[in-house]
């Protein structure tokens, strides 16, 4: 028997064909060979695998993982409240664009997969958005292929930021509200346009796919990817600031502008930071 480990937060469906890939079966064969009767159609990205508790036991069994552990790397495996007595069972789910997952680093891939894949689907978040370790990250379940991240190292350097942010108690309310800020000024093109097109640039140059195999703006599809230096700073810079009635907008928009890099942030009352920061209490 092989063993073959799931990546973090890997899809179902992407774990159920490497595993299918080692024994070189397709994902039906793998399932009706261990009794898992699978309905519907489906393919990663659009559709997601679910599977009973019963189904899960079977495949934690064969995988030879225990099922706690295997339910843990695999968020979507088995819902809790399936039934335990019923028919060992398969289904496709399609999912919105917001719930697709993404293609996992290629590298750490392969090195779970015996050598017998590159490709692997994994459900993401922005902590986990660029692999430091092999340099590639896919902000966008449109994108065939991750991209290669060597020509913007920042971006690893944020990586690294990011997990320092977690540790604060204010980390998800203050990513939220900088990802909302950052897209706003990139989608307008406020503040740090330069830099951002600079950023693109290089992954376009780095990743010659991004222009010739792919029907979506090179711009849109890497956004998340674009943004994320300086979301994670600002994040950081947003997540320590006082409360609302202890905060001066003027010295905050200073101290943002010197975390950004920025000699000031031009003053705009419709600017969203602005906005936030004279009108929200965090």
């Amino acid at each position: 028997m092989i063993g073959v480990r799931p990546l973090p937060f890997e899809a179902t469906a992407s774990y159920v064909q490497r595993l299918a890939g080692t024994y070189r079966l397709t994902l039906s064969q793998l399932l009706d060979g261990v009794g898992i009767t699978l309905t519907g159609h489906g393919t990663l990205p659009a559709a997601e695998l679910h599977l009973n508790h019963n189904a899960a036991r079977r495949l934690a069994a064969l995988a030879r993982f225990p099922l706690p552990h295997l339910k843990h790397a695999l968020p979507h495996l088995a819902l809790p409240s399936d039934a335990h007595g019923t028919e060992a069972a398969a289904h496709w789910k399609r999912l919105e664009a917001e719930q697709q997952p993404v293609l996992a680093c290629t590298l750490c891939t392969r090195h779970r997969s015996h050598d017998t894949t590159d490709t692997a689907w994994a459900h993401t978040a922005p902590q986990r958005l660029v692999c430091p370790r092999h340099h590639q990250a896919t902000p966008d379940p449109r994108l065939a292929f991750p991209l290669h991240t060597r020509a913007t190292p920042e971006t690893a350097a944020a990586h690294h930021a990011h997990q320092r942010l977690l540790r604060h108690p204010r980390a998800a309310t203050a990513w939220t509200t900088a990802r909302a800020i950052t897209t706003r000024w990139y989608d307008h093109q406020h503040h740090l346009t330069h830099r951002w097109h600079t950023r693109l640039t290089r992954l376009c140059a780095a990743n010659p796919h991004l222009t010739t195999t792919h029907s979506a703006s090179p711009a849109l599809v890497t956004r998340d990817l674009v943004t994320y230096p300086e979301t994670v700073a600002l994040a950081r810079t947003l997540a320590a600031l006082p409360n609302q009635p202890h905060r001066d907008t003027v010295k905050a928009l200073t101290l943002i502008a010197h975390r950004l890099g920025l000699p000031r942030l031009a003053s705009n009352a419709n600017d969203p930071l602005r906005v936030f920061l004279t009108h929200t209490r965090h």
